[in-house]
Order: structure tokens, then sequence, then C-alpha cells
């Protein structure tokens, strides 16, 4: 097991160096989701209302976690399985299933950690309602690492690029705008507020609001998260040691 870090390293090296070469184009990607979010419904909804805007940088800042670790992972790995071939040759390698899993994650984890604390140091010189706190920052981590371990199991079982952009516009595009970030869940309809509150990004949401105004939150919400986490680790190594990807 004390190879795993070193490993988990290498099988990354080719995605960071990629995002060392292409860091502009990967920073642009990364923040022009969140600004336009931020625009739209910090300032075109509310016109510039420094309480809402504390409210929704956090929703924003989960989002862009979310679609950072889930695209990163997903599209590279589709890409390596489908055109490259180059995935197969991973898998050959004498590694652990786990390092080949979080490798693929490191990217998505990056990205997701980075283009959060942009926004959230973005939204300090807009409202005074914000922080930057320790327990954001692994927030933060904490859902660039589930929602990139989905883009991974996604990337495994997606059988082409379509099927992956379904997944995404069926899963992902809908969590953006109803789990929390842009708006009170509690103001849904009840039955579908419960549907709301079982998606992961809900949990994600009210957790980085909750440390980035310093307030408190649902510890149920980490034992939900560390679930999901769990869950798509556990798809991601049995796809990967059935092959059945």
């Amino acid at each position: 097991m004390h190879n795993i870090p070193s490993e988990i390293f290498r099988v990354a090296y080719g995605d960071l160096c990629y995002m060392k070469h292409n860091l502009i184009q990967t920073m642009v990607s990364t923040l022009v989701g969140p600004l336009l979010y931020l625009l739209a419904f910090g300032y075109g909804m509310r016109a510039g209302d420094s309480d809402y805007i504390a409210y929704v940088i956090p929703g924003i800042v989960a989002i862009s976690s979310m679609n950072s670790g889930f695209s990163s992972s997903s599209q590279k790995i589709v890409i390596q399985r489908l055109f490259h071939s180059s995935f197969d040759e991973l898998i050959l390698c004498p590694m652990h299933t786990t390092s080949i899993i979080f490798g693929k994650c490191i990217m998505g984890i990056i990205r997701g950690l980075v283009g959060g604390l942009i926004i959230i140091g973005l939204g300090m010189i807009l409202t005074s309602g914000l922080q930057i706190t320790v327990w954001l920052i692994l927030a933060m981590l904490l859902s660039s690492i589930m929602f990139s371990l989905l883009g991974v199991a996604a990337g495994l079982l997606a059988g082409s690029t379509p099927t992956l952009m379904m997944f995404n516009s069926i899963i992902i595009l809908p969590m953006s705008f109803m789990c929390g970030t842009l708006f009170d869940i509690d103001s849904l309809p009840s039955f579908v507020a419960d549907i709301v509150w079982v998606l992961p990004l809900s949990h994600t949401s009210a957790i980085m609001r909750a440390t980035a105004t310093c307030t408190s939150f649902d510890p149920i919400s980490i034992v939900v998260v560390l679930i999901y986490v769990a869950i798509f680790y556990t798809v991601c190594h049995i796809v990967i040691r059935k092959k059945l990807y």
C-alpha cells in the first residue's frame, strides 16, 4: 500500500502535463460557467443583492467542483478508451486499481479546488458575508473527489461520447439547478424536495454554504457525501477489476 501515492502520481502525470501546457485554456473553461452563473443569478435576478450573492456563491462553487471533477475525469477516460486505446495499456501496468482510479481523479480535483477558491475570493470582494476557511477547503476537496469518482465511473461505463453527453444532460445538468445551489430546496414542493435531498450536490452545496458563511449544517450531509464517495469508488473498482468497461 505504501506505493499507492507514487502510483497515483504516475497515473496522473500525463493529465498534469496536459493541464500545465494548456493552463490558460483549462482555467478559462473552468471559470466561464461559474462566472456566468454569478452574473445571471447574482446580479441579473437580484440586482446585486449582497445577501443573495453571499448565498449563491457557495452554490456556484459547488456547481464548479461538480462540473470540473466530472468532466475532467469522464472525458479523459472516454477519449483514452475509445480513441487512443491508452487506457487498456494503463490497466496492464503492474499497479493497484485504487491508484488508477484516484490517479484519473487528480486533474478534476485540482480544477475543482482552484476554480472554487477563485470564485470564493471574488465573492469576498463583492460581499462581506463569505470567508475562506479550512473547513470550506476540505468541503471543496471532498466534493471534487466525489464528482471526479463519478466522472471516472461514467467514463468507464459510457460506450460512446453521445452516451456520456446524455449522462451529463440527465444527471449533471439538472443537479446544477435543483440542488440548493441557486435557491432554497425547501421552496420546492415537498415530494420534489425529498428527492432532491437524496442527490449528492444538495449536501455538498449545504456544507459549502455553511462553511463559507461560518454557520452550522446537518452532520448527516457529510455522512451522505462519504457514502457517495464509497459507492462511486466501488463502482469504479468493480468495473476495472471485472473488465466491464
